[in-house]
């Protein structure tokens, strides 16, 4: 009967540390925070700088992991020279999913990269009245950093390049304010 208590005492000694280790695996993931931004999102491609509001939601898992959706609508166009005369293109809607790696650098600022993949749609009108829309699938990859002024208010800046499927890239920087829920 003693050496059953011992064994069961030697289990129970040596499954601490595999149940502590449970325990922070567990809050890896935890708390899950979820986060909103508004901001100006500026994207060249080749010499063509058109401006978008852009606005993302998401969610944080932990310190380092996290996944958002984008959603942007441009406000600034842009004139370029066609045969016959210009066209002004103008980035009807943008949409997009990240996966974001955070590393906490204190506790009020974080560096992050993000991958993910979106879709942009443009239209251009002519001077002669035609027009015409367009669109093309990316992956997008980029990283930049936020700060935190408060405990749920911060500033937010990135970049990030959309490589199109169709060819070509964009070049696209974004300032925005971000709010945790």
């Amino acid at each position: 009967m003693k050496m059953t208590y011992l064994a069961a005492a030697a289990v129970v000694a040596a499954s601490a540390p595999l149940a502590a280790h449970a325990a922070d695996a567990g809050s890896t993931f935890s708390p899950i925070q979820a986060y909103g931004t508004i901001g100006y999102a500026n994207a060249n491609q080749e010499g063509i700088n058109l401006g978008a509001i852009q606005g993302r939601l998401g969610a944080r898992f932990g310190k380092y992991l996290g996944v958002e959706g984008e959603l942007a609508g441009g406000v600034k166009n842009a004139d370029v020279a066609v045969v016959g005369g210009t066209a002004t293109l103008k980035l009807s809607s943008e949409v997009g999913a990240y996966v974001v790696g955070f590393l906490p650098v204190s506790p009020s600022f974080d560096a992050f990269a993000r991958v993910g993949y979106g879709r942009t749609n443009i239209s251009a009108t002519a001077g002669n009245g035609g027009s015409a829309t367009g669109s093309d699938n990316s992956w997008n990859y980029g990283g930049g950093g936020q700060y935190f002024f408060t405990q749920h208010d911060g500033v937010r800046a990135d970049y990030t390049h959309y490589h199109y499927n169709g060819g070509g890239g964009a070049n696209v920087f974004s300032v925005a304010y971000v709010r945790k829920f």
